[in-house]
């Protein structure tokens, strides 16, 4: 399970994503930038932030922490902003929190370079995930103490999004030619033969486990949240078996 925290102060909002994340304290004296579950983009954000981020994690990427929020909306009167104020009473319960990286800079591919194996890791994995958000516009990079660090895989999964389009998604092939990596990439065959093998079906249950049941709840055409885990755990296994057909051909 990750490990849970309750929020004690809302800090401050980061404007530049598009779901109003906030920077807040937690009662482990922690800091993390949060991803509020009553933001427009709802909680199949989350889930793909949990799914992204953890699968990252696993195949030897470098993520932050992941914990999961509690929030009391009583915190909300204290804001002086109403959006802010309406976003927090919208998110009572539990929310994503990711540890804020203090004096982490966005990465620039021009002043920053990436190592091809390792790029052709993070370029593997949003193949697979469908993370439409790693554009040389918004690498959704930072580099903290010399090296790259991933962040932000709420864009991914899209597929969630229309469960009954979900079969026609696992064989789709990944435009690679916007990807802020893609020019580092080298071979990237070799780390298909790698990883194709390491995402399991019992990694994947181990990932997708970590995600809520709550944000799994009501999910139109499931019967609770294990059939919705199972989707999720199945869709992304066959994907990951047919990494011949999707695999980015600008890359390769």
């Amino acid at each position: 399970m990750l490990n849970q925290v309750t929020a004690l102060r809302y800090v401050t909002p980061l404007r530049e994503g598009g779901s109003l994340p906030g920077v807040v304290e937690t009662d482990d004296l922690g800091t993390y930038v949060v991803k509020f579950r009553g933001a427009g983009q709802g909680r199949k954000a989350l889930v793909a932030e949990v799914v992204g981020t953890e699968l990252a994690r696993r195949v030897g990427l470098r993520v932050p922490e992941l914990v999961l929020v509690e929030l009391d909306p009583a915190l909300a009167p204290a804001e002086p902003d109403q959006e802010v104020q309406d976003l927090l009473r919208a998110s009572a319960g539990t929310n994503l929190g990711v540890d804020f990286l203090p004096g982490a800079l966005d990465f620039n591919p021009v002043s920053f370079s990436a190592e091809p194996a390792w790029a052709a890791r993070v370029l593997w994995l949003d193949a697979l995930i469908g993370n439409v958000d790693r554009s040389w516009r918004n690498p959704n990079m930072l580099v903290w103490h010399g090296e790259l660090w991933l962040i932000d895989h709420g864009a991914s999964l899209i597929f969630h999004h229309n469960w009954p389009t979900a079969e026609k998604a696992v064989r789709r092939p990944y435009d690679a030619s916007d990807h802020v990596l893609a020019p580092f990439v080298n071979d990237l065959a070799e780390v298909d033969r790698e990883l194709r093998d390491k995402v399991t079906a019992d990694l994947l249950t181990e990932v997708v486990g970590l995600v809520p049941a709550d944000w799994l709840a009501d999910e139109p055409g499931f019967v609770g949240p294990d059939a919705v885990r199972r989707a999720y755990v199945d869709h992304l296994a066959e994907r990951a078996t047919a990494s011949a057909v999707w695999l980015p051909e600008a890359a390769a």
